[in-house]
């Protein structure tokens, strides 16, 4: 049966582009790098490949369509975020290092919106940061925290607001560092400049497997130099990356658009994403057109790292998620849900991202972003290009750089030890308003997940 993929998401919906599939792969072909994923990750790496080498032959071997995943149906933050918090990396690789890595994040903010200028594609980029809301005095005890971090290491310009009563906030933070985007504009826009530069994408072309310098495919063989696995969540597929990647299902819903005049009562400007400082993570932002795209965590692990259409949409959730909205932002009142959408994310066992390549095996591979994905697939592209191309470089001395995660447990572990976190992040708001103390469990949970 033919997918229609502009059924995925708000964004596939809106996207100036037919989604038409391109060619399949026929038959067996030699290339210098075959790119396993069409995805941001692959696609960035062969963009910044052909920047050091024109000459190289490069193919991507896309499964369904270039963005067909969470490149395209993401939150749209282009963000500074890593997942391990500069203080983790800090205490993992010493204070250099991971200030290395903070700048290289923030950098790759502005990288973001330059790429996509310099290769022609209009992704909505409007660099207006991110407000995270603080409404309890237990989140504006961490807002307060995160502000004075940020300042003990002198990297960032975090700061503290007042009161924001629209959001019925008693306060909140404000992260210059992040612009909102319209993901899929970004991917397919990347996939078309690429085709333009001599990259072939082969779409409709399931990787079945890979070892050094061949990748087999259903549609035939492929031999090359290097490989670039560039999976993110969907790596739980394949034997050789399954127990590498969990995939965790975010979903998404965007209203109708609002009026200027609510947009004002609201207080959130275009370009602005916006957060909390609850543990069950929501995010958000005010699209080019006026609607809220609003997010967050709640859909369950699903057993041996399934994944499935139907686990994109939970009713469930996405009542949850319309119900925060509005517990956030009640002046929107009925406000009809014009999509819901979601998908896999990847996330490593340490909850820290890598980009890593093997000069004896060819293999390269990056990802482990939970859902930081959207600036970090960029930063992946200029390393793993670096270290491909032997390029000496400040990015392949940064300490994501060939890290190596712990393997996920095996079933029933990783079920348990997966589902049983997601329900500790909500127990533990519910132990935060209970209290109006920090919450000892995600104390505990943040010992897992580097902050």
């Amino acid at each position: 049966m033919a997918v229609d993929y502009r059924t995925l998401s708000y964004w596939h919906a809106t996207v100036p582009d037919e989604l038409s599939p391109r060619a399949a792969l026929d038959g067996d072909l030699d290339v210098d790098v075959a790119i396993i994923g069409g995805g941001l990750t692959g696609l960035w790496t062969a963009w910044y490949l052909k920047e050091r080498n024109p000459a190289l032959s490069i193919a991507v071997l896309e499964k369904e369509i270039a963005g067909f995943g969470a490149s395209g149906r993401n939150g749209g933050w282009c963000s500074a975020l890593f997942p391990r918090s500069t203080a983790s990396l800090e205490r993992s690789y010493g204070r250099e290092a991971a200030l290395a890595m903070r700048r290289a994040m923030i950098a790759t903010v502005d990288e973001v919106g330059a790429a996509a200028a310099s290769a022609g594609i209009e992704i909505d980029y409007l660099k207006g940061g991110t407000l995270s809301f603080a409404r309890s005095n237990v989140q504006l005890a961490a807002a307060r925290a995160e502000v004075a971090e940020a300042a003990e290491y002198g990297v960032d310009s975090l700061e503290l607001r007042g009161p924001q009563p629209a959001a019925g906030a008693i306060g909140a933070s404000f992260d210059p560092n992040c612009a909102s985007i319209h993901p899929a504009k970004l991917v397919r826009g990347l996939a078309r400049a690429l085709e333009m530069r001599g990259v072939v994408i082969y779409e409709q072309t399931e990787v079945l497997d890979f070892a050094p310098r061949a990748v087999t495919t259903a549609r035939g063989a492929v031999r090359c130099g290097t490989i670039v696995v560039a999976l993110e969540g969907y790596g739980a597929t394949m034997h050789a990356t399954k127990r590498r990647v969990l995939p965790l299902y975010s979903l998404m819903i965007a209203t109708e658009p609002l009026a200027d005049s609510l947009w004002d009562e609201i207080g959130i400007e275009h370009g602005q994403t916006f957060a909390d400082y609850r543990h069950l993570l929501i995010y958000g932002q005010r699209t080019a057109d006026n609607r809220f795209a609003f997010g967050g965590r709640g859909a369950r692990y699903h057993w041996g790292s399934s994944i499935k259409p139907e686990y994109d949409r939970s009713p469930r959730v996405f009542e949850h998620l319309r119900k925060a909205l509005g517990e956030l932002f009640p002046m929107i009142g009925d406000v009809a849900v014009a999509s819901r959408w979601g998908g896999p994310l990847g996330v490593a066992r340490d909850w820290h991202a890598s980009a890593s390549f093997d000069p004896a095996t060819g293999i390269a591979w990056a990802g482990g972003y939970v859902g930081d994905g959207l600036s970090t697939t960029n930063l992946a592209g200029r390393t793993l290009a670096d270290l491909i191309t032997r390029t000496d470089s400040e990015l392949v001395r940064l300490p994501w750089v060939n890290h190596v995660s712990p393997l996920w447990e095996p079933e029933p572990l990783r079920f348990l030890g997966a589902n049983a976190g997601l329900a500790a992040m909500s127990m533990a708001d519910t132990e935060e308003r209970v209290t109006s103390r920090p919450s000892v469990t995600a104390k505990l949970m943040g010992r897992l997940t580097g902050h």
